[in-house]
Order: C-alpha cells, then structure tokens, then sequence
C-alpha cells in the first residue's frame, strides 16, 4: 500500500508551517504502507497540479493532505470538503479568491473516504487530543481536499483520500496571547497513529461510534 501524504508551505505572517514540518519527520513506512511525502504550495490551483503530479507519478492509494489550523487545539480529521473558494487573506502567489466555485461542474460538497472516527480515535489513544471536523474552511486547505476529491470524481475512482489540520506550533503562538499549540513531536506521533488507522480500516470502513458535534 502507498500513502500520500502532503503537507503546506508557509503562509501570511508565519515562517514556518507545522504541516509540512511533521510531515518531513513521518517514517518512511507506516503499519507497513510507504509514505510518499510531498510539500505544496499554498497557492490556489497550484498545490492541486502538484499532487495531480504526485498521484500520477506514485500511483498511491490513498492521499492524506495535512494543513496548519491556527487556534483549534487538536489534530482534526475533516469529514466534507465544499465546492467554494473564499480567501480571508491573499495565498502565496497574492490571489484572494471571493465566494468562487472551485468547479463549475464539481459537486456542491465531497465527503471523504478516510475512516476519520476511526482516525481521531487513534490520536486520541496515543495521549493527542484530536476529534472529527466537519468544516475545512474556504482557503486553500478547503480547496485542495476539494480538488482531490474533484480528481476522484473524474479521473480516479479508485483512490481514497481526505484532509487532516493540526494546531500551531509552540514558537508560533509567542505573540499570540492563550492561543492552542502543539508540539511537532505529537504532530508526528498524531498523525502516524491516524495513517496506522487508516491501513487498519482499509476495506473495513470507518467505526461506529459517537463522533458528531453541536457547532
């Protein structure tokens, strides 16, 4: 088995991003899939040919796509990517889409093949917190869980994918007074237990338990 997993460059005022920083620190081998790491752009469009590069290039089966959540305390497997682009700030190349589809002709929303109970089960079982998510946002983590269920749709039918956010790191939230951090070390340990679950539930589907929210 093959994993993708991709993590953001930095973006607006940060010079450093947690995603992909945890994600250059993830095995090689996980619960025995390869773990294929790649770094994208946090461009709108752009990361979304890279990792159609990437899918082309490894043929993985699944893709797990890591972004930087400022202010959540807690790894978030997200369950529904929705089909509109709403930048709060301007991306790395100075776009700031307002209230656009991504695609014309894609669905209002996708919602994920990962096992994300079974995901946010495992983090939590390894001493991190984490629970499901059900909204990406309208940037660019938004667009590109989007865009890869958007290549699901038309072009791979057989690829599993979703998105994950993790919280700042500790030296990010110095001037950001009681603002959640977390580690890079529990980044890691966090989502290695969320990819071991992901190779568990394969073909099994997601687990049966409580792992909705009120807001």
């Amino acid at each position: 088995m093959k994993i993708l997993v991709t993590g953001f460059d930095p973006f607006g005022s940060d010079k450093i991003n947690p995603a992909i920083e945890a994600v250059k620190k993830l095995p090689d081998t996980i619960a025995g899939a390869e773990i294929i790491k790649v770094e994208i752009p946090t461009i709108f469009n752009k990361c979304a040919e890279v990792v159609h590069q990437a899918i082309l290039d490894n043929k993985p089966d699944y893709v797990l796509d890591i972004g930087q959540a400022g202010g959540r305390y807690a790894l978030t497997p997200e369950r529904v990517a929705i089909n509109f682009d709403d930048g709060r700030i301007k991306d790395n190349a100075g776009y700031q889409p307002r209230n656009q589809p991504i695609h014309e002709d894609g669905q209002t929303a996708y919602f994920t093949q990962l096992p994300v109970k079974a995901m946010a089960q495992a983090i939590i079982e390894a001493g991190i917190p984490s629970q499901v998510s059900t909204t990406a946002g309208t940037y660019v983590c938004n667009h590109i869980m989007y865009q890869v269920q958007y290549m699901i749709d038309k072009e791979f039918p057989d690829l599993k994918a979703g998105f994950m956010h993790i919280p700042f790191l500790p030296n990010q939230v110095l001037n950001r007074p009681e603002t959640p951090s977390l580690s890079l070390a529990d980044d890691v340990k966090g989502i290695t237990a969320a990819i071991t679950a992901i190779v568990e539930r394969d073909g099994k589907g997601d687990i049966e338990v409580i792992g909705g929210s009120l807001n």
